[in-house]
């Protein structure tokens, strides 16, 4: 088995998170500037074994696309065109980013490190990834 890794996509920041080989763990890896992403995800994926892609799907409450999902949907063909044998998922990401923020207070996190963007990117993307391995 590969890892699976999970992308909390963003106009500027991605936040990434990534399985353990077993696919039991979900866990941050790190925040990249979204430019950069394709470079970062092609030199993962040239490290370690990855099976999947999760991309986070951000929806309305009544469960059409966000306005977000314009701009995932060209990063999106993007993706698959690079790594064309690695398939791609969709999971739903609503709340991750307040789940992230709550996260950080019950973990005790210090108010001036909760306004750390990437960091929540990152926990986000592990939320992401935990719901969609918890679907599977």
């Amino acid at each position: 088995m590969g890892r699976i890794v999970a992308l909390d996509y963003g106009k500027k920041r991605t936040g990434i998170a990534i399985t353990d080989e077993l696919q039991i763990i979900a866990s941050g890896l790190t925040t990249v500037k979204t430019p950069e992403l394709i470079a970062f995800l092609k030199k993962y994926v040239s490290d370690e074994n990855v099976e999947r892609f999760v991309v986070g799907e951000p929806k309305q409450m009544d469960y059409t696309p966000s306005e977000a999902e314009e701009l995932i949907t060209p990063f999106l063909k993007h993706l698959g065109r690079t790594f064309p044998d690695i398939p791609i998922e969709r999971q739903d990401e609503r709340f991750t980013s307040k789940m992230a923020f709550q996260s950080m207070i019950d973990g005790g996190i210090k108010k001036k490190q909760r306004r750390n963007k990437a960091l929540i990117d990152e926990i986000s993307a592990t939320l992401i990834l935990q719901a969609y391995i918890n679907r599977k």
